[in-house]
């Protein structure tokens, strides 16, 4: 065996210096630390060769001269971008080998609308169960690292580009989307989904304010006669969180902490009115917090329990609906007018309770003065919270540029000669009626205002639910 040993080979001209015997032979340089290159120059492997031995980094080449629109069979060591704008399509893994390493990334946050499907060669297994996964999620991306045949390829990196560093609450979804300064409020006038896309942090925002009103009550009318001496339902249960003007005691003590994730969101409607005792209405719910609907009214029976409690019928025998009913703090409503303290001719049913305020007493006894007594005031928020089309939500109040929600329904009176049945309370409760077989006014849509009472009860109108967040 020959052998040479040098300190060093220099190159003595042309650009390129040959080490090894060429096809077929084996070059081995062995020492404890070798180096290849200088420093700013390039060490590549040539046209067709292939490396072994290295090991990757954990990291993928982009294709990015190659945009995927349809199925594809991925290979090892490459990342791809995956448009589904136009339709969802399949891609399919290599054959698994230890150390494989696949990765894609929703190319045009389109992953929401058509999903990308991955699916494994042959059984292989995906995190360690059969079949194929889904990313739909808008500007999701996912890495894969092929380990054995217990676990298959197991994801090793999930992202969401489309939420990624953001300071401030990002969300999606409502009936209406308004943009006041540097909030942007979210109203759902019926169920729906807030999905929120960025949770923030303490330096922007990661909290949202929010009004959540339930359905109101149906008012209560006469079965079989001519009465119209049936009580005002209660307004839908109210709570609030807002740091602007808002009708206190309802005002919560702190926001409404989010995370990146879909909440859904239930708007209640309107409880039918009577003949008979009305209905209740339905709850509207976001996230933790649950607004109970209005208690109803009633033609010879209780006022019935709820957000706020449904008004006592003229019969002095019988009790108005308790409001704020299940309990909860700061208070989501008030009680039902108490019943006519005397009998005789002459004889108003009680209003229904508000979200701000016990509704009145009906009046009766001999003198034709008497009268239905009228709805609760419903609480309010101020304008800047529902946004500068706040016209088309609640009702307007007397208190500066606030709007009303949550009003009681006004009480029916039995004589149509008397002073009159009771107005519905400011926040969309309708009013009683005192004509013999009068139908009373419905709640208002979207205000969870009470029915009315009277020969025919009004319908409560349905709720609301508005979130409002920093989000610059």
């Amino acid at each position: 065996m020959s052998k040479i040993e040098v300190n060093q080979i220099t190159q003595q001209c042309g650009t390129t210096l040959t080490v090894g015997g060429g096809a077929c032979k084996t070059a081995v340089v062995d020492a404890t630390t070798v180096t290849l290159g200088r420093c700013g120059a390039t060490v590549s492997l040539a046209s067709g060769a292939t490396q072994s031995g290295f090991g990757r980094t954990g990291t993928v080449d982009w294709q990015t001269g190659s945009i995927k629109t349809t199925g594809f069979t991925a290979a090892t060591g490459e990342g791809y971008f995956c448009n589904t704008t136009g339709a969802a399509f399949t891609c399919t893994l290599p054959a698994g080998v230890a150390g494989s390493i696949v990765s894609v990334q929703d190319y045009a946050n389109t992953f929401d609308t058509y999903a990308l499907t991955i699916t494994p060669d042959g059984s292989e297994k995906i995190n360690g169960g059969a079949g194929s996964i889904g990313l739909a999620t808008e500007g999701e991306g996912l890495t894969l690292v092929y380990i054995d045949s217990t676990q298959g390829w197991r994801s090793v990196q999930d992202n969401d580009t489309a939420s990624a560093g953001s300071n401030f609450v990002a969300a999606c979804g409502g009936n209406t989307t308004i943009t006041c300064g540097d909030y942007k409020n979210h109203i759902f006038t019926g169920p729906g989904t807030l999905t929120v896309t960025a949770g923030g942090s303490p330096a922007g925002s990661d909290s949202v304010e929010y009004l959540v009103v339930a359905g109101g009550g149906g008012g209560g009318g006469n079965p079989g006669g001519p009465s119209a001496g049936d009580s005002g339902a209660g307004g839908g249960g109210w709570r609030s969180r807002s740091a602007l003007p808002t009708a206190a005691p309802t005002n919560a003590p702190a926001n409404l902490g989010v995370t990146a994730t879909a909440y859904p969101i239930t708007v209640g409607g309107g409880g039918p009115g009577g003949p008979g005792s009305g209905t209740i209405g339905s709850d509207s719910i976001f996230s933790s917090i649950t607004s109970t609907g209005g208690g109803y009214g009633s033609h010879a029976a209780v006022g019935g329990n709820g957000g706020s409690g449904g008004g006592s019928p003229r019969d002095a025998a019988h009790a108005a609906g308790s409001g704020n009913s299940p309990p909860v703090s700061p208070v989501q409503g008030y009680d039902g007018g108490t019943p006519s303290p005397a009998a005789g001719p002459y004889r108003g049913a009680s209003g229904g309770g508000g979200g701000g305020q016990i509704g009145q007493s009906g009046t009766g006894g001999s003198n034709p003065t008497e009268q239905g007594g009228a709805g609760g005031a419903g609480a309010y928020l101020s304008d800047p919270f529902i946004g500068p089309t706040a016209p088309s939500y609640g009702t307007p109040g007397p208190v500066g540029s606030t709007r009303y929600f949550s009003g009681g329904g006004g009480g029916g009176f039995l004589n149509p000669v008397g002073a009159g049945a009771g107005a519905g309370g400011a926040g969309g409760g309708g009013a009683g009626a005192e004509a013999p077989g009068a139908t009373a006014t419905a709640g208002t849509v979207n205000t969870g205002g009470g029915g009315g009472g009277a020969g025919v009860g009004g319908a409560g109108g349905s709720g609301i639910v508005i979130i409002r967040y920093k989000f610059q």
